[in-house]
């Protein structure tokens, strides 16, 4: 809900759009926060999503990622658990233990939203991924040695790539003997 000192300039059902003072900017009312998930395989495979995103009109490639709190059921999630939940519906592994790392705003001239980053540990693949009935994701499992090239050669075929693939990248340089051997 706006303060006092903020102007709602349009409200939508998923975006409302403020003014404060000469400043505006977005938020997204009725959620809980924002995860996105730094997901290892068993066999050392990083698993990242890609799918069409109409504000950018390109493929994207990303962290696992979504909205807590966003439908009636979810009312109240806590955010390791939206994390698990987002994890699995879109790229089929559960993970015995979510650990927080990060959070911090995306883009904080534009957007009030915070991003949450956790670390899925101990995975199990237990279903099919690929997002929910609203989603067309690509899930890709790249061996971590070959990250880079394969971003790369994601960037030289037009598809633009998420910047927080390459925090992933810091966190899991910075902690990979926790990370690769549990």
């Amino acid at each position: 809900m706006p303060s006092n000192n903020e102007q709602v300039i349009i409200e939508s059902k998923y975006i409302r759009l403020l003014r404060r003072g000469t400043w505006e900017y977005a938020e997204r009312p009725n959620i809980g926060g924002i995860v996105g998930i730094i997901a290892v395989t068993p066999e050392g495979k990083l698993l990242l999503v890609e799918q069409f995103r109409i504000p950018v009109n390109a493929r994207v490639v990303e962290l696992p990622a979504g909205l807590a709190g966003d439908s009636p059921e979810f009312q109240g999630e806590d955010l390791a658990e939206a994390a698990r939940r987002e994890l699995l519906e879109e790229t089929g592994y559960e993970a015995r233990r979510m650990t927080f790392l990060v959070d911090g705003p995306p883009s904080a001239g534009m957007t009030t939203e915070i991003f949450s980053l956790y670390l899925a540990e101990d995975l199990v693949k237990t279903g099919a991924g690929g997002g929910d009935h609203t989603e067309d994701l690509t899930v890709h499992e790249i061996p971590l040695a070959d990250v880079p090239a394969w971003l790369a050669d994601q960037r030289r075929r037009g598809v633009l790539l998420d910047l927080r693939i390459y925090a992933a990248l810091y966190f899991l340089e910075h902690a990979s003997d926790r990370v690769l051997n549990g």
